[in-house]
């Protein structure tokens, strides 16, 4: 493959490594953040949630604004708030300062992740399309797994001994640290070219014809000039374009399949396992640093099966590889649920004489005594002990307390990750940029990344309300219960797009008017 290709494209998905170390991150920070400031439920899960949140605007805009100022310009933009939003967390004084902070993150990130899939179909040829796009994700479960050994390390350095990292500071360490890859892509954008697809509808064709030629050489880069120019001539109508432009009956087919993927990708709960990774694992009683280790394995995991997904995605095909991913999904959670459902919680008096926290002896009415429910038992520890006591020391009490199967809960976890990392994840981005026409391309995939990040904040908002409410067993049944839904609308509707240019896929689903 055209290694100067290579090379755009992985600069161009670098804001998904930041996105992916922002949301690795975030589930290792909450452990310390959370009860320095003695968060409750809901306000952990704004903190987490409030990123994805902002994306949903930024997704919504920021396809208009490069159809108008450019891909590579509004980029570079997002680097900059990326670095912004790093300095800003790492200094936070306040939960509404954090939480402040990661806003500008958020609109970083969605403007990246709608962006970098456009940039990327617009520079690719059909057969290297799929690969290519899919950078974007390998980049986000880089960043899951660079944020996930950051974590690791500074919660192992992190000792009564030390005098430079403590409970206090840690997370701001775990935070700040987002400015170095933030500052390095901002640099390296500024060795990408324009896109030449955005050139050419802005009629700049020398400067089109320069880059195509300069990314694929000369019998390519004509070849791709010729495909653009015989779209746009079939297209002339020079109109401005609206959102409800998007509700054509020539476009009705398209926009149905992209919102319903990108519920899907979301709603199925991923981006809660990533983002509350460690408190999962501290569910399953394997303690703190067992927690920490394990969010390296399963970003670990994210990694080798994208790369899966990479090498079959423009062999096998979309289609294939979304319903596979989407049945193993919905498997891998009610694993989760099962797993969860048969767990029992028992603090023996000697455990508790154990604990080396203050107040560990308000728990001793609660000796011997055993919960069925992990809700039941939360519950009581929390009323003994305090909300900030037990959110500082959750990992050592579910550890002392917990009789389940861990390995089956692991097992889950990381079947769920693997089949999302070769599915959901990188095809929908790689869909997204397939399916639209060039004059609505911004504004369909902004639309539709707009959704997927509401539903994105609302899972992540609402997650830690759901295991303190509705139980661990009961959260992952409902979301394994969606995925399987999902499986059998996808096989339903869902079309192929591999080895098609963009202009032919244009030509088969968009209906004529």
């Amino acid at each position: 493959m055209n290694k100067k290709l290579v090379f755009i494209a992985f600069v161009v998905s670098l804001g998904g490594f930041l996105f992916g170390f922002d949301a690795g991150i975030i589930s290792g920070v909450m452990s310390f953040a959370g009860p320095e400031f003695d968060l409750s439920a809901i306000q952990s899960g704004w903190v987490v949630s409030s990123p994805s949140f902002a994306a949903m605007f930024a997704m919504l805009f920021s396809g208009r604004l490069s159809d108008r100022f450019g891909r590579k310009k509004i980029l570079l933009y997002v680097a900059f708030l990326y670095a912004t939003s790093a300095v800003l967390s790492a200094v936070a004084m306040s939960y509404e300062m954090l939480y402040v902070a990661r806003i500008i993150g958020g609109l970083a990130f969605g403007a990246a992740l709608v962006l970098a899939p456009i940039y990327i179909a617009e520079i690719s040829t059909a057969e290297n399309r799929g690969k290519l796009v899919s950078l974007q994700q390998l980049n986000i479960v880089f960043g899951f797994f660079a944020a996930f050994l950051s974590n690791y390390f500074f919660n192992k350095y992190n000792t009564p001994d030390s005098s430079f990292l403590t409970d206090e500071n840690v997370w701001r360490w775990m935070l700040g640290v987002e400015l170095i890859p933030a500052v390095l892509y901002f640099i390296f954008l500024y060795f990408v070219p324009k896109s030449p697809r955005w050139l050419y509808l802005k009629e700049k064709y020398k400067e089109t014809k320069e880059v195509l030629v300069e990314i694929h050489g000369e019998e390519k880069g004509a070849l791709e000039i010729t495909s653009i120019e015989e779209n746009i001539n079939a297209n002339k109508d020079k109109s401005p374009v609206k959102i409800k432009d998007l509700l054509k009956r020539s476009l009705r087919f398209i926009l149905v399949v992209g919102l319903i993927v990108g519920v899907l990708q979301q709603i199925t709960g991923i981006n809660a396992v990533y983002f509350y990774a460690i408190s999962i694992f501290k569910q399953t009683g394997i303690g703190t640093d067992a927690a920490f280790s394990s969010g390296v394995l399963l970003s670990t995991i994210s990694i080798l099966f994208t790369f899966v997904a990479i090498y079959l995605i423009d062999r096998m095909g979309r289609r294939p590889l979304l319903l596979i991913g989407t049945a193993g999904i919905a498997v891998s959670l009610l694993v989760c649920a099962y797993g969860f459902n048969q767990a029992t919680y028992e603090l023996s008096q000697e455990k508790i004489s154990q604990f080396e926290f203050s107040d560990a002896a308000k728990l001793l009415p609660l000796a011997d005594k055993r919960y069925d429910s992990d809700i039941d038992f939360k519950n009581d520890v929390t009323s003994a002990v305090g909300n900030q006591i037990y959110n500082k020391n959750d990992g050592a009490i579910l550890e002392a307390a917990t009789s389940i199967n861990a390995n089956l809960i692991f097992i889950g976890i990381l079947g769920f990750i693997a089949c999302f990392a070769f599915s959901l994840g990188p095809v929908m981005w790689v869909l997204l940029s397939e399916l639209y026409p060039l004059k609505y391309r911004g504004l369909a995939i902004g639309v539709i990344a707009f959704v997927n990040s509401l539903i994105s904040s609302l899972v992540q908002l609402i997650f830690p309300w759901e295991l303190s409410n509705l139980g661990n067993a009961l959260t992952f049944f409902i979301f394994g219960a969606i995925a399987l839904v999902g499986f059998f609308i996808l096989l339903k509707i869902l079309p192929e797009t591999k080895g098609k240019s963009l202009e032919e896929l244009e030509k088969e689903f968009v209906l004529e008017t």
